[in-house]
């Protein structure tokens, strides 16, 4: 599949950014005239690969410039495009400009006009009053329709909550035609053929730049080209949906030292969590994954979860639950091995009813129950800094596993040497009050909703879609467990440390994964993962967050490869290059990077959940190839 491998792509607050900033900036670095720079070439890139794009000279570009350092860049990189011959014209939706980048257009022939009855920019009049100012917003949306291309610099990384005032009138227009005229369907990154294209700088305008959230009305972009550093809002929805195709600008920042706030789940992070088969394996040693899934009244959740399981690289899958499920999973799965046994990892829940929904006694409730009851846990007990200061510089890890099982946190009855176990659907009921990290739970943003609600926050399904990454860390600040919270974009939370989260999304997904089974398939697959490290002798407790972050990843990849799809929520970001030439291919379309290799299109074709769990054994072996050749390991 095109485009399947990708790197991590890593996040950080606005304030992490502004503090990496400030060593350049101190050395004289001109940081904000490179970002107008590439924010010129990356509108350039975008108008000219359009099929009837204009001469640069016959081009119109509307730039929507705050009063911030954000409307700088852009009325820098306005310039730049205006000293091409582009007929630029600013709209100020504050009442101030930058001073600097305000010359700079004018000197290049840029027009001005302010929309803010407030404005007080000089050589500007601004609106009389409040009828004047709306005259004006109508004739900027008049400008808007006419241009080929328009700027978003109206607030940037220091805008906190919804737009307010002028910006806010100003991105409600917009953005209502914007959902008119954006297609159904279309995978993010693949240009819109209309105009005006938009081209947000670092940020589109309106984003929870730190928290992901929309907190009032957004302009969607086309292209967002952001500077330094991801933000936040880049990776997690459901702000990143506004980004459209990123173009990353690298400012050589020194991150060394500052931790990451948001890491996307990536093909080569994934691949360091798929085990390969060794020389003088057996089936133990690959891992061996029991299940609890399934019901008379779900029997085909047991099929999909133990086939998902068995495709997905461990040596064994077992399978408890009803008669009618067990002749199902034998009948598709003859490999399967029936009752209970040794596991290094479990999967329970999928297909299972709740509790409002199950009988008294419910036989698959009644076993989850008492598997999940020794993971009940009171307080962790991390290891202390001065007892870490103790070690002697013989007795330090050798590598980064040591190190995490060094610093994994214990419980009082020894959870934490319990293998890991995935908690989805109908056992999410059964979860003690709080577990270790190696316990992960899949819900989905309602199932999310109603466990937090049992224990005492008040908050429903839409706020959840609404501010996925609050709720996900509440899950994990009041349960302990690894969160992974389904959606087109999953959101992963667990422990880093003593009250530290890790935080990671995955969106390779094609929207045809949203289908009947789906999380059955990806609950199956996360516990062969969990297995198949833990088989290995890996600290689990510590990595779990990454290793169900790899299987949704890996999940994705069979998604794409079943339905033969390009479309995901997460574009991978691109890397700015001053070449004209490679910039244009890297920021090409991905159907255009095929070369006649889709059929079906870019969006692809329908598929079902069996159709996903078919592909697993071919993304895991795409995922593991690139572990291998990192480590040559092939014995």
């Amino acid at each position: 599949m095109p485009g399947y491998i990708s790197f991590p792509a890593s996040a950080w607050r606005a304030e992490q950014v502004r503090d990496m900033e400030h060593p350049l900036l101190d050395r004289g670095v001109p940081l904000m005239r490179m970002a107008a720079d590439a924010a010129a070439h990356v509108a350039r890139t975008m108008l000219e690969r359009q099929d009837d794009a204009p001469a640069i000279t016959d081009t119109h570009i509307l730039l929507l410039a705050g009063a911030g350092d954000n409307g700088g860049d852009g009325l820098f990189a306005a310039a730049e495009l205006a000293k091409l011959g582009a007929s630029v014209a600013c709209a100020a939706v504050g009442r101030s400009l930058h001073k600097e980048g305000l010359a700079a257009l004018r000197d290049a022939g840029g027009a001005v006009f302010a929309l803010d009855p407030e404005a007080r920019i000089p050589d500007v009049d601004p609106p009389a009053d409040e009828d004047d100012a709306d005259d004006l917003l109508t004739h900027l949306i008049s400008m808007y329709e006419a241009s080929d291309l328009v700027l978003d610099a109206m607030t940037g990384i220091g805008a906190t909550g919804a737009l307010r005032g002028t910006a806010a009138k100003v991105a409600k227009e917009i953005a209502a035609d914007r959902a008119r005229a954006r297609t159904p369907g279309t995978p993010l990154g693949e240009q819109a053929s209309q105009y005006p294209l938009v081209l947000a700088i670092d940020v589109p305008s309106g984003v929870g730049v730190d928290d992901g959230t929309l907190p009032g009305v957004c302009i969607p972009a086309d292209v967002t080209v952001t500077f330094g550093a991801l933000k936040p809002c880049a990776l997690l929805p459901p702000a990143s949906n506004m980004f459209g195709q990123i173009v990353l600008v690298d400012f050589g920042f020194d991150a060394s030292h500052t931790p990451v706030a948001v890491e996307a789940a990536s093909a080569h992070g994934a691949s360091d969590h798929v085990r390969l088969p060794r020389i003088g394996d057996d089936k133990y040693a690959r891992g061996v994954v029991g299940l609890i899934t399934g019901s008379d009244a779900y029997p085909g959740a047991a099929v999909l979860s133990t086939f998902a399981a068995a495709r997905s690289g461990v040596g064994m899958v077992r399978y408890v639950g009803p008669d009618r499920a067990q002749r199902m999973v034998l009948d598709r799965l003859p490999e399967a091995v029936l009752g209970e046994g040794r596991c290094q990892a479990w999967v329970v829940g999928s297909g299972v009813p709740d509790g409002d929904h199950a009988q008294e006694g419910d036989p698959q409730r009644e076993a989850i129950r008492q598997l999940l009851e020794p993971y009940a846990v009171a307080e962790a007990h991390w290891p202390s800094p001065e007892t870490l200061m103790t070690i002697g510089l013989d007795d330090l890890p050798d590598s980064m596993e040591d190190w995490l099982a060094l610093l994994a946190p214990t419980f009082d009855d020894g959870q934490e040497t319990l293998p890991p176990v995935v908690v989805d659907a109908g056992a999410l009921d059964l979860l003690p009050d709080r577990v270790p990290p190696q316990v992960v739970i899949t819900p989905h943003a309602g199932e999310l909703a109603h466990l937090l609600r049992v224990r005492g926050e008040a908050v429903d399904a839409d706020d959840v879609r609404r501010d996925p990454l609050t709720w996900a860390l509440a899950a994990w600040r009041i349960t302990g467990a690894t969160v992974l919270l389904k959606g087109a974009i999953t959101v992963v939370v667990g422990s880093d440390g003593p009250d530290k989260p890790r935080v990671m999304v995955s969106g390779n997904a094609p929207a045809w994964l949203a289908t009947a089974g789906s999380g059955d398939v990806l609950a199956g697959s996360i516990g062969a993962l969990l297995a198949q490290n833990a088989a290995d002798g890996k600290p689990v407790t510590l990595m779990a967050t990454d290793i169900a972050a790899a299987g949704a990843y890996i999940h994705g990849l069979a998604g794409q490869l079943a339905s033969s799809s390009v479309q995901c929520a997460r574009p991978v970001p691109i890397m700015y290059d001053e070449d004209p030439d490679t910039l244009a291919d890297l920021m090409a379309p991905a159907s255009s990077q095929t070369h006649g290799a889709m059929p079906f299109g870019v969006t692809g074709k329908p598929v079902v959940a069996s159709d996903v769990a078919a592909q697993l054994p071919h993304a895991f072996a795409l995922i593991g190839s690139l572990g291998a050749r990192a480590t040559g390991d092939g014995q």
